[in-house]
């Protein structure tokens, strides 16, 4: 049997990871910038982590949802703790997309209605509900487009207010940063009126914070960059687990549960939630959502020195980079010359910079160095 070809591979295997680098089979160390697509948040191989999740291995790994699993309740009041979002309630799942499908479906059963207001650029999951709301016509079979949705443009206020006076939305959902489009912040107005739009036409408001959320831009959420901003419902996941796979739903409270409503198999089972505390613990403990912000700030007034950079955004450690050229040749410097992993943008121009909140000024100055020795080895025209 071989693999199912959907992935363009680089022909790179590594083999171990700890903290900010990732190891090849020759032991050669690579800076990692990516984390593996956001996940990983409390860098490789972190002790504490694999302490965690071995000990609950060797006690239970796995039962259903059918009887009490206290780690469950652990992690949900840590969760609210540290977030600051302690009055909502927690569904767990498995991935981003999972928790997305779940949002989706939370709001429409609150209003009976179908549509979806989402933004161009956008990507919330692969999953049927969650990829019709994802701008990328590509990856949606016919089959995925079972309900209508308005692809908006980012900030515009208008746009939305026109689509949601209709009476028809079931749901806005908009990223806390919009990631895989190229790293865009809202802005601060457009996020307090769109709230203000939703509430008014009782449309429910989703902040998908799997790539944006768990302390990446240096506040727990995204979203909490903006003033009086309390979504319906938050998505979660990517940096929740640090590799291990599991997502979530935070549920505002004028939601009420009923049995039956939502479900999965294998979210919220012993080890994804030994994994999640562990994570919960290490932010704490390490004060990795104010290390985000601070070496963040580091690292973007050190990119502001690079002159082939056309333009820099983001927060905390979620950085994106956009080129005047496409970037293909300069990643590939990065990693096979440089030894540094960075990330892709729907937009062939922008890399994205989304390391583990335990980067330090020292990997900062590391790559910045490494970045101008890719760029000098280009050959623009």
């Amino acid at each position: 049997m071989k693999l199912f070809d959907v992935y363009p591979l680089y022909n790179l295997k590594p083999v171990r990871g700890e903290g900010n680098y990732v190891y090849d089979e020759k032991g050669e160390a690579y800076l990692d910038l990516y984390g593996g697509h956001a996940v990983i948040s409390i860098g490789h191989a972190h002790p504490h982590y694999i302490a965690k999740i071995t000990k609950q291995l060797h006690a239970l790994g796995f039962y259903s949802n059918s009887i009490v699993n206290d780690l469950q309740m652990e992690l949900a009041q840590k969760l609210g703790a540290l977030s600051g979002c302690d009055s909502y309630n927690l569904f767990l799942c498995n991935s981003g997309a999972e928790a997305n499908e779940n949002a989706l479906k939370m709001a429409s059963f609150h209003n009976g209605r179908t549509k979806v207001v989402a933004f161009k650029k956008s990507f919330h999951g692969r999953t049927s509900a969650a990829v019709n709301v994802t701008d990328s016509p590509y990856i949606q079979a016919p089959i995925n487009k079972t309900f209508p949705v308005d692809f908006l443009p980012w900030n515009d206020l208008d746009a939305v207010a026109k689509s949601i006076s209709k009476g028809d939305v079931a749901a806005v959902i908009i990223e806390g940063i919009q990631g895989v489009g190229g790293i865009y912040v809202p802005n601060p107005h457009f996020l307090q009126e769109l709230q203000a739009l939703c509430h008014k036409h009782d449309t429910v408001l989703i902040l998908d914070e799997v790539q944006s959320g768990y302390g990446r831009s240096g506040r727990f959420f995204a979203f909490q960059h903006v003033p009086e901003i309390e979504p319906d419902l938050i998505t979660m996941a990517k940096g929740m687990g640090n590799g291990f796979p599991v997502g979530g739903v935070l549920v505002h409270p004028k939601f009420k549960a009923k049995h039956g409503m939502l479900g999965t198999t294998f979210g919220g089972s012993h080890l994804a939630c030994a994994a999640s505390i562990a994570v919960l613990e290490v932010l704490y403990q390490e004060k990795l959502i104010q290390n985000a912000a601070e070496v963040g700030n580091y690292l973007l007034d050190e990119l502001a020195k690079v002159e082939l950079i056309k333009e820099i955004r983001g927060e905390g450690l979620m950085v994106g980079m956009e080129f005047d050229f496409n970037t293909a040749e300069l990643r590939k410097n990065l990693l096979f010359d440089e030894k540094v992993f960075v990330g892709s943008s729907s937009n062939p121009n922008v890399i994205r910079l989304l390391p583990a909140l335990c980067l330090g000024i020292k990997e900062v100055d590391l790559f910045t160095e490494k970045l101008d020795q890719a760029l000098n080895k280009l050959e623009l025209e």
